[in-house]
């Protein structure tokens, strides 16, 4: 198994947008790219620790490779975004990839050079070596799955999910 991290705004949707993958096992919401040692929600939020909401996704790289994962998620938010996705606005709402090791941060340059001409606006995500990822609280994690029904969800993590299954079906995993 392996793992990738990766920030495009709220947490909650991120997260279900990857956990629809075959080849994803886990997907763990938390917060990196900060300063603060282990950091709340709420600290997180005020936008003084530094940190972007984030995923982490352990995948087996033998049924779904990195530069898919990358694929789905620049796919399922906007990367011209700076400091905002949708309704939220922060710096841990930004767009962020998180290198784990020198392949990663080799193939999310050569992705990001390769968006850049695809919009109008410039890409502003950010890539950083992972330094420490910081699990957030239970209540975050499956938060969709949990809460289909929430407002928020239903307004945008199911519009990402629907992306993600009509536009990546050949690596939806089969939903029981």
């Amino acid at each position: 198994m392996e793992r990738a991290t990766f920030g495009g705004g709220c947490f909650w949707c991120t997260e279900a947008a990857m956990k629809e993958l075959e080849g994803v096992a886990s997907v763990t919401s938390g917060y990196a790219g900060g300063h603060t040692e282990d950091p709340s929600y709420r600290e997180v939020c005020s936008g003084n620790t530094g940190h972007a909401e984030v995923v982490q996704v352990e995948y087996d790289p033998d049924a779904i490779g990195y530069d898919e994962l990358l694929e789905v998620f620049f796919a399922t938010h906007d990367p011209t975004q700076l400091n905002r996705q949708g309704p939220d606005v922060g710096t841990q709402y930004r767009s962020i990839v998180l290198y784990h090791d020198d392949e990663q941060r080799t193939q999310a340059e050569a992705y990001i050079e390769a968006l850049d001409g695809e919009y109008d606006d410039d890409v502003v995500t950010e890539l950083e070596a992972l330094e420490t990822f910081y699990r957030a609280e239970e209540k975050h994690q499956d938060y969709f799955e949990k809460n289909p029904n929430d407002a928020y969800c239903t307004m945008h993590a199911a519009p990402k999910v629907e992306k993600v299954r009509e536009k990546f079906g050949e690596i939806v995993a089969a939903k029981q």
